[in-house]
């Protein structure tokens, strides 16, 4: 058994040194080559004395000894030695506080150059590596903690030598055996070896081959070779590089060693068995992703598990474990519209490149990822692409928040098991087409994510009935508005069917132009209810609409048909709003929609909801909004999300699809000063314009951006008095570090900024002005008009005043 073990160092006699329990000696474990009496190797050394074999084990240093005569030797500990015209080398196996013994090699005088010991070395680390693996598999088994014969045949080994400017590669007999080649057939070239690894395994063995790859430090490495009869074998690398005078890197010297105590332990392969049989039951995406999750959490101990399939250049998760979004990164709560996020690839390359690639990606802890992706995984960070048919279909990624590191039996565990899913993906694809294509439209015609807030923060969930595989039609929309009005819109067309989803896209790009328009609320209702009953449609749609002026803290409530919304004051209590309703959405053309003001004060947070939070077959709606009100007063404030995510509750069964949107109020600390002015059509009516901005900018104590401000107003008033009828009227607001410029006008054609100017015409200029003098510029449709406006960015330090401008905040000037 020995001869195959370490006989292959070349020398004259090998043997391995382990400690022996209690004692605190060192105990011969194996010996190959002579007797060891003529050399005078004892069986044991005290690990105290002053023995090359006690040092090289207490320092973790090789000692080497030259030829000597043999009193130079000396007595090792009161043995009889003889050493005489030979060389000693006494390697270390392992490292502190793991020391598992030494290595000791004896060979002919002047054998051990500096090449030779950088291979003795590189194959004491191959023993020790193996030493570990196979005592434990023997403590996991038997709980027997001595090395004395744990199965070293398990290590046997060759080396090689690999001229890195060439690629030319001498390896022993044992290297090519390894490897299955016959020594005749060898043809010398590193090509030649690198075409028996398995494919999986070449990039990271190209790696450390390739000029440059390897410090001089060296490096290891684990990988699979397929041999002549198709079985795939685990080998283990162990390599340095040796510079040359120059300090270029010249030549690798490595270790190949038999690595056959890598294959799979009965509970991997059972792994892989429980997950291929739970696979083979699952007929649903939801179902396959559970599969994943139940095989590899626990049995890895991983932190995080997320299973996304793969769509354009998006990640659609279908599953994620821990659900809880706080446990996952801030990118991927951004995304968090829906039951599950789903994240842009773009916004990830590393996971980007990883799925062009196709291959098992593994990161050590502390690795230097993007946040989406470093936040999943702190401690180690494995992600897996799933293959089916020829492509990546989705990819799995398994996270640790504590440091840990990778086996190869591991990594070949992660590879069978991407191999797996992605397969499973496939099939649960052809059984489940309907249900995935109903929530990909549903997800499509909802907003991708909701504009950041002044003075408070807006969160919106939404859910898929569980039951039944046809769409719903929930809908939910947050519209910016001008003044520092925002509207929140929540809505329910009637049943499920693409019909309700074709008539809620509608209903919402609708109610979301007429608010931009400008309307007032009722009257958006009211647009909305005369659209839907003029379709050739008998469905109709619930409607509940908010107008907040997050400055002032007034809002106000139009209800068609629709549930109530819910408020948590500060205090915590709750309270369902008596809005005074209207009928729902297409029911009547001349239907009336109230409005319902209510002032609400910072800290307040707003609920919108459907029906299917509140209501189910088991679940009276009176009990259902009681239920609601109390999770929302339980809840957090001060953190939207965490609101909306308590509202939707643990029960994942639903006969109905669920929307909520979630408002938390905290009102603005600093308020946009703002005035208006009419401009009159005089013959010097842009001068005028021109004296109150500048009368108003000096007020405000805005100095540095005049000049710009007086431009953009010139020539903003100029194309509105040269080219429609009716009022003009210049609005100003002042924000923290802005300053907005509208001009209004009563014609509904935009302004159209021209291609290229002639230097020779007289106008066409302006809004190549505007644009070139504002951070940004833009027009908008109001009620029977537009607004052109244009924001300029102010210097740091420029603050507001006081004065008659700032006091006339609101009111219009003539």
């Amino acid at each position: 058994m020995t001869a195959r073990v370490l006989g292959h160092s070349g020398a004259e006699l090998t043997a391995v040194y382990v400690p022996a329990e209690g004692d605190g000696d060192l105990q011969l474990a194996e010996m190959v080559g002579g007797s060891g009496v003529p050399y005078g190797l004892p069986t044991s050394y005290a690990v105290s004395g002053n023995s090359a074999v006690a040092a090289a084990f207490r320092t973790g240093l090789p000692q080497w000894l030259s030829p000597a005569k043999p009193s130079d030797f000396g007595a090792y500990d009161g043995a009889q030695t003889v050493l005489a015209d030979v060389s000693l080398g006494v390697l270390p196996l392992g490292e502190d506080p793991k020391r598992l013994g030494c290595l000791v090699v004896v060979d002919k005088a002047d054998a051990f150059d500096a090449d030779r010991r950088h291979l003795l070395e590189l194959h004491a680390d191959q023993v020790a590596a193996g030493l570990e693996a196979v005592a434990a598999r023997v403590m996991a088994r038997t709980e027997r903690r001595s090395l004395l014969g744990p199965g070293l045949d398990t290590l046997r080994g060759g080396a090689f030598t690999l001229v890195l400017g060439t690629g030319r590669i001498d390896a022993d007999a044992q290297v090519l055996e390894l490897f299955g080649i016959a020594p005749r057939e060898f043809d010398r070239r590193v090509e030649t070896l690198l075409a028996c690894t398995a494919p999986d395994d070449i990039p990271a063995l190209m790696s450390i081959v390739e000029p440059g790859g390897v410090t001089t430090g060296g490096q290891q490495l684990s990988f699979r070779i397929r041999r002549p009869n198709g079985e795939l074998h685990w080998l283990s690398l162990r390599c340095r590089v040796v510079v040359d005078a120059d300090g270029a890197p010249e030549r690798m010297l490595g270790v190949v060693a038999d690595a056959s105590y890598l294959r799979p332990s009965a509970d991997e392969v059972s792994v892989v068995q429980r997950l291929s049989a739970a696979l083979a039951g699952a007929t649903t995406i939801r179902e396959v992703s559970r599969a994943v999750v139940a095989a590899l959490r626990a049995p890895l101990s991983a932190s995080r598990v997320a299973v996304a399939e793969l769509e354009a250049d998006r990640l659609v998760v279908t599953l994620l474990d821990p659900p809880e979004p706080v446990a996952w990164p801030a990118l991927w709560q951004s995304e968090w519209r829906s039951e599950w996020p789903d994240a842009s690839c773009h916004a990830m390359p590393t996971l980007e490149g990883v799925l062009r690639g196709g291959h098992v990606a593994l990161w050590p802890p502390d690795a230097a990822l993007e946040p989406g992706l470093a936040g999943i995984g702190p401690g180690g960070l494995a992600v897996l692409p799933l293959p089916a048919d020829g492509r990546i279909v989705g990819v799995c990624l398994v996270g640790w928040d504590e440091p840990h590191s990778f086996g190869p039996e591991e990594r070949s565990l992660l590879t069978a098991t991407a191999g797996l899913v992605g397969q499973a993906l496939v099939r649960a694809h052809a059984m489940d087409a309907g249900h995935e294509l109903a929530t990909m439209l549903q997800r499509s015609l909802l907003p991708r994510k909701l504009p950041a807030l002044p003075g408070g923060v807006a969160v919106a969930r939404y859910l898929p009935a569980t039951m039944g595989l046809e769409v719903g039609g929930d809908w939910y929309d947050v519209i910016p508005l001008s003044d520092g009005h925002v509207a929140f819109v929540i809505g329910d067309v009637e049943g499920h069917s693409a019909g309700a989803a074709t008539i809620m896209g509608q209903m919402r790009t609708a109610i979301r132009a007429y608010a931009v328009e400008g309307h007032p609320p009722d009257v958006v209702v009211a647009h909305a209810n005369r659209l839907l009953h003029g379709m050739e449609t008998d469905l109709f749609a619930t409607c509940c609409y908010v107008d907040l002026d997050m400055e002032e803290g007034i809002a106000w409530f139009v209800r068609a048909g629709h549930l109530p919304p819910l408020l948590r004051y500060p205090d915590g209590s709750t309270e369902e709003l008596s809005v005074e309703g209207g009928p729902p959405l297409g029911v009547a053309a001349d239907g009336e929609f109230p409005l319902t003001e209510v002032g609400l004060a910072p800290g307040t947070v707003l609920v919108l909801l459907t029906d299917g939070l509140a209501e189910s077959a088991s679940l009276p709606l009176d009990d259902g909004i009681r239920r609601v009100r109390e999770l929302l007063a339980a809840a957090d404030p001060a953190d939207a999300g965490r609101v909306a995510d308590a509202l939707l509750g643990s029960d994942k069964r639903r006969d109905d699809d669920v929307a909520v949107l979630v408002l938390r109020y905290d009102g603005m600390r600093v308020r946009p000063t703002r005035v208006r002015w009419t401009v009159w059509r005089l013959p010097d009516a842009v001068m005028h314009a021109r004296r109150f901005t500048g009368r108003t900018l000096r007020t405000w104590g805005v100095t540095e951006e005049v000049d710009v401000a007086l431009l953009v107003v010139s020539e903003l008033v100029t194309n509105a008095i040269a080219h429609t009828q009716g009022e003009v009227r210049l609005d100003l607001t002042l924000t923290a570090d802005r300053l907005r410029i509208a001009v209004n006008d009563a014609s509904p054609r935009a302004p159209v900024k021209p291609a290229t100017v002639d230097w020779e015409a007289t106008g066409g200029r302006g809004l190549l002005l505007v644009e070139a003098m504002s951070a940004s510029w833009g027009s908008v449709p109001l009620s029977g008009g537009k607004q052109v406006w244009s924001e300029v960015a102010l210097q740091p330090g420029e603050r507001l005043g006081t004065g008659d401008a700032a006091a006339a905040e609101g009111e219009e000037v003539r």
